[in-house]
């Protein structure tokens, strides 16, 4: 499969080979390269653009069921390629294989929720002041947009925009990750499977400073969804020429806070997990966690446990495992600085902190899970966000103490709580500054309820009804009735 999207473009519903430059796709396991994408041209960028805009209106005037419909056998087609999609997923990404094809499936159960959220777009009567005037509210599709996605969940996360968009009414322009764009353009045959009409969707390939830039000074386009890191949605923001709609899911720096009341087990459980999986590369991944003293040896000894019964492996070679390959060489040196200079400012080392041992290991990215102990907020692993498979844990005194240290950050995406004592978990579910705040479990976005950061973590939601809303406009119109006759 891979070969077929060898420097491909999807346009217009037709594959186009791409005329600029070839840029090599890596397995991060082992380092081979599996393929070449074509950077997109200008010309190739605006021909995206143009097809999505002459599809925008015969899309948006389908009654609702019918795109509805379309999303269905979008969902169906994926689940039906779950496997072989989740391979390519796993072969430029490095997930193991049985969580890459969690993804898929999770992609596919997107597909259904908007289906059925595209029949759920209502509107409002508003009465005037006076008997002879009557206002409406209606939405209507934002028009085509511009979707730029990130590398470390290459399918749910174009999902999310995808599907939103298409179920709103809205023609879409996707430029995926370099570093995963198999993934992209997997689902964009999936899309041909469905029928989905000709231009509704569109993926263009290359770097997100180029070709991402592209879209964002593209002046036809009329709203960007982007995930990725805060400083490039920043740049988004400073630099689009025209003013329009923009969600933007941004950074994280996510605390998980050990209340005195709290299951340790299921604590450390959760930890192991929530910052762990995917190798910590996820926007909601658990980088900080706050033990209340009495409790605070005893839980880095569960967590230590935790974390060394994680298995790591080529995720082809052993779809099981928990742990695959870092998705390149950047996030691999990032967790690696921000470990030495934890270690160099007094922390501890309770886990991991090398890459593992083997031959099988000496090529890839890989690293294994990495817990340090005795953390300030002097440390990096404590006040920026990793994005890699370490951990840093320091002890709290009160419950006041534990929220400003969880506050102390200039993010606001997801939080974390373990606690049995309802006064506890009251307290501190109120004072996190958060856009998600998960009590005892570690799902702190699920598809049916609104997921979107505060502060530095963003703008706008994802998933749930919300997550369709962002791609549509209030329209108020106001009449004046005559007395009837």
């Amino acid at each position: 499969m891979l070969a077929a999207y060898d420097s491909q473009l999807f346009i217009a519903g037709q594959w186009q080979r791409g005329s600029g430059r070839a840029l090599p796709v890596e397995n991060p396991a082992t380092g081979e390269v599996i393929g070449h994408i074509a950077a997109a041209t200008a010309g190739e960028v605006d021909a995206a653009v143009a097809a999505a805009r002459r599809a925008f209106r015969p899309w948006a005037r389908l009654a609702p069921k019918e795109r509805g419909a379309a999303l269905h056998r979008l969902g169906d087609a994926i689940s039906a390629r779950a496997d072989a999609m989740a391979r390519i997923m796993t072969s430029e990404q490095g997930k193991p294989l049985n969580e890459a094809r969690g993804e898929i499936l999770k992609l596919a159960e997107a597909c259904h929720f908007y289906a059925e959220e595209a029949e759920r777009v209502h509107g409002e009567i508003v009465p005037g002041a006076t008997t002879d005037h009557e206002s409406m509210v209606v939405r209507e599709p934002i028009g085509v947009v511009g979707a730029i996605t990130p590398w470390n969940y290459p399918a749910e996360l174009i999902g999310w925009k995808l599907c939103g968009a298409l179920a709103a009414g809205c023609t879409i322009v996707i430029k995926p990750a370099e570093l995963t764009p198999f993934t992209a353009l997997a689902i964009a045959e999936a899309c041909m499977e469905a029928k989905i009409p000709a231009g509704v969707v569109n993926i263009v390939t290359g770097k997100g400073s180029e070709v991402g830039q592209a879209l964002v000074e593209h002046r036809d386009i009329d709203k960007i969804a982007f995930t990725g890191s805060s400083a490039v949605g920043l740049h988004i923001q400073r630099t689009t020429p025209i003013v329009r709609r923009m969600s933007l899911e941004l950074g994280g720096n996510c605390p998980l806070i050990v209340a005195p009341s709290a299951d340790l087990d299921a604590a450390a459980k959760g930890a192991a997990r929530r910052g762990f999986r995917n190798m910590g590369q996820i926007c909601i991944a658990v980088n900080r966690i706050y033990v209340a003293r009495p409790h605070y040896e005893s839980f880095l000894d569960r967590l230590k446990g935790a974390v060394e019964r994680l298995t790591i492996a080529n995720g082809l070679e052993r779809p099981d495992a928990d742990l695959g390959a870092m998705a390149s060489a950047e996030p691999l040196e990032k967790t690696k600085a921000h470990l030495a200079d934890a270690l160099d400012k007094g922390a501890r080392l309770v886990a991991g902190g090398s890459a593992p041992e083997g031959e099988t290991f000496a090529r890839g990215h890989f690293f294994r899970p990495t817990v340090v102990a005795d953390c300030t907020h002097e440390m990096k692993v404590m006040t920026e966000e990793t994005f890699g498979p370490l951990v840093g844990v320091a002890p709290f005194d009160t419950l006041d103490e534990a929220a400003d240290l969880a506050n102390d950050t200039p993010y606001g995406l997801a939080s974390y709580v373990y606690a049995r004592d309802l006064n506890e978990v009251r307290a501190l579910s109120q004072r996190l500054d958060y856009g998600n705040v998960a009590v005892n479990n570690v799902d702190a976005g699920v598809m049916n309820a609104p997921y979107g950061g505060r502060k530095q973590s963003g703008v706008g939601y994802e998933h749930g009804r919300e997550g369709m809303l962002e791609y549509l406009n209030f329209k108020h119109i106001r009449i004046r009735y005559d007395e009837a006759r």
